[in-house]
């Protein structure tokens, strides 16, 4: 598809879903925020509390229409929406964030972050603010990072116990270069693949494996089509809250702050929720058919091992300097 082909069918879907809310809302800002999740799960859920605060503490001069379940298409799409404009808000992954901002991809350089504390202190710190600074030259204002959970990794051939069990694996990834690379290294073969097309790429055995964190193995059905669960928290799943620049900047400051602090809000509820679904969800799926296993300490230090080379392989990509500002956070010696 030609990029006028595409610029005009992105047009057309954005107008035809918020047509009624133009016609029906006397707001002085009409905002679309477009996201690839169902509502039910929490990031979905934050999303919508994002809207309702905005609405409420705006007093009604900014409205926000929120797209659930990839309504305008994949991260990739709405990632290029938002830069053009078609669309103002989005919580894309980090890593297919990587594919325009090429330093975005340090977040998800695997088994760097070590646990909740550590995840936290990193995003919301210092070094945090400077990896979100860095989409000021792709048309976006990254705001704050909400997030999903750790990822573990699904598969139908075998439970994932040591960096070998991955060989030969076919694995859906995201489509993120850091993500395919980090399989590769794995000797697994690495597939890019939409998130909305993954269930039926499992039914269908185009691919055997994948990874997500627990909230997106069940609300999409994974463990239906799925064998094996490795609870291996390789990866921190991290949506960047991201609007597009030029929207950001029509905001008077009264409005700025009032969506500043509806995305703290909207921060604080995805992880908030993504930690209450996490024991619920793992008790459903101890019901379920699939088998689930955890990686021991020794195989988890032979995992941190294999990923060396993943992590020295990007050092470049996204600068020595901000990678060992990251270390420094999160604990690693360099």
């Amino acid at each position: 598809m030609n990029k006028k082909l595409m610029k005009t069918s992105l047009v057309a879907a954005v107008a035809a879903a918020t047509f009624g809310m133009s016609q029906a809302n006397a707001a002085e800002y009409n905002f679309t925020f477009a996201h690839v999740l169902i509502e039910d799960t929490p990031n979905g859920k934050a999303a919508l509390r994002f809207k309702e605060e905005v609405e409420e503490n705006s007093d009604g001069r900014i409205s926000i229409q929120v797209l659930p379940a990839a309504q305008v298409g994949g991260d990739v799409e709405i990632i290029e929406q938002i830069q053009m404009g078609l669309v103002d808000i989005g919580i894309p992954p980090t890593a297919t964030l990587g594919n325009f901002e090429e330093r975005l991809q340090i977040l998800d350089l695997p088994f760097l972050i070590s646990d909740y504390d550590t995840m936290v202190e990193l995003l919301d710190g210092d070094v945090g603010r400077e990896i979100l600074d860095t989409l000021d030259d792709q048309n976006m204002y990254g705001v704050n990072f909400w997030g999903a959970g750790f990822r573990h990794m699904t598969n139908n051939e075998r439970p994932i116990e040591t960096p070998e069990d991955l060989e030969a694996i076919r694995m859906r990834t995201m489509q993120a270069p850091i993500i395919i690379s980090t399989y590769e290294h794995f000797d697994a073969n690495a597939t890019a693949m939409a998130f909305t097309e993954v269930y039926n790429g499992l039914q269908q055995g185009v691919v055997s494996g994948q990874e997500n964190p627990l909230a997106n193995i069940y609300t999409m059905r994974f463990h239906e089509v799925q064998d094996y669960l490795s609870l291996t928290s390789h990866a921190y799943h991290a949506y960047a809250a991201v609007m597009n620049t030029d929207s950001w900047n029509s905001l008077p400051e009264d409005l700025q702050e009032v969506m500043l602090d509806a995305f703290e809000s909207g921060r604080t509820a995805s992880r908030e929720l993504t930690l209450e679904d996490e024991k619920d969800i793992l008790a459903s799926l101890e019901e379920s058919e699939i088998e689930i296993n955890e990686i021991t300490d020794e195989a988890r230090e032979a995992f941190v091992e294999a990923s060396i080379p993943i992590h020295e392989e990007y050092e470049d990509v996204v600068t020595t300097e901000l990678l060992h500002k990251v270390y420094d956070v999160v604990g690693i010696e360099y």
